[in-house]
């Protein structure tokens, strides 16, 4: 019988090392500002690219319906964000950040480059061209075996 050891399977070290990543970030909004991931997830989204629907911000967070309902509910109690009826129908909102949002989100941008930065610091120059070209290289060919 054929053995797959999981600590040298790629996708397995992709899921561990982003989880661990995720979680050590994680800290930071949550020390801040008490958030969890998909909350954080979708202050970022909406912060970089504003208004968008709940099943757009799934897709581009990559999280489920249910995670991204609960963060809307929750980011809209704490009054960071508003939801919009759609004009022509009804049954889609659009999501965008308050003025209060928009600060959390603003304050949160600096903490997130220099968290990705101090990652960066501990890679050479080529070990980071490295990471960011195969990581693309696998993003495209992921891309292009969905058509």
């Amino acid at each position: 019988m054929e053995i797959l050891e999981l600590e040298s399977f790629l996708p397995y070290r992709l899921y561990r090392l982003a989880d661990a990543v995720s979680r050590e970030f994680s800290r930071i909004y949550k020390d801040r500002h008490g958030l969890t991931r998909p909350e954080w997830r979708t202050l970022a989204g909406l912060g970089q690219h504003g208004t968008m629907t709940a099943t757009a911000l799934g897709e581009q967070s990559a999280m489920h319906k249910t995670k991204v309902s609960r963060a809307v509910a929750e980011l809209e109690r704490r009054r960071w964000l508003s939801r919009t009826p759609d004009v022509k129908d009804r049954r889609v909102e659009h999501l965008a950040l308050t003025k209060a949002g928009i600060a959390a989100y603003r304050e949160m941008v600096p903490l997130a480059k220099a968290f990705e930065q101090e990652l960066l610091a501990k890679l050479s120059a080529g070990e980071r061209a490295a990471i960011t070209n195969g990581l693309a290289a696998i993003e495209t060919n992921l891309d292009s075996s969905k058509d």
